[in-house]
């Protein structure tokens, strides 16, 4: 004869214990999937990188120097990163490259060139004279008001044109 006490038998306690630890994962994935199809509807979920460039200056140069500097403001509003590659302008007097400024005492800076520069999904990135900047070959035709083409090349967006206005360094707050 077989012990009855030895049988599985479902009882109300056994039978809500098991629902108990099965609601849990459940009710994490109902919550992960509410919060992905709203991040979803929201326009967010996979959108790429959308890049504007605005604010181009472009110092104009000074006494014999060769170089002089381009400044733009980077605008990411998409939901993916991008990278700034390079710059480039047809009407610059050679190659551009990427510099970014740091202060290493009191009154001295030092600069390095960089190879690229990330823009954050949904941030922007401003240039300066004290930060980063386009270190431009000068071209000695250039006056104050003179629109100057650069495209920046990113990553994923690929090319963008933008105008540069020649400007006196310290004009207009910069």
């Amino acid at each position: 004869m077989t012990d009855q006490s030895s049988l599985w038998r479902p009882t109300r306690r056994r039978l809500t214990d098991t629902l108990l630890a099965a609601l849990a994962p459940v009710a994490v994935s109902v919550l992960a999937l509410g919060g992905l199809s709203m991040w979803t509807v929201l326009g967010n979920a996979g959108s790429p990188a959308r890049i504007a460039v605005t604010g181009g200056r472009l110092f104009l140069p000074t006494g014999d120097t060769p170089d002089t500097a381009a400044f733009f403001r980077i605008t990411n509003t998409g939901g993916s990163a991008d990278r700034l590659l390079k710059v480039t302008s047809t009407e610059a007097d050679g190659a551009t490259s990427l510099s970014r400024h740091r202060m290493t005492g009191a009154r001295s800076a030092s600069a390095r060139t960089v190879t690229s520069v990330p823009i954050p999904a949904g941030g922007s990135i401003d240039m300066s004279p004290n930060g980063l900047d386009v270190i431009v070959p000068a071209n000695a035709d250039w006056q104050v008001g003179d629109l100057v083409t650069f495209t920046l090349h990113f990553e994923r967006s690929g090319a963008v044109r933008s105008d540069a206005v020649v400007d006196r360094p310290g004009a207009g707050g910069t």
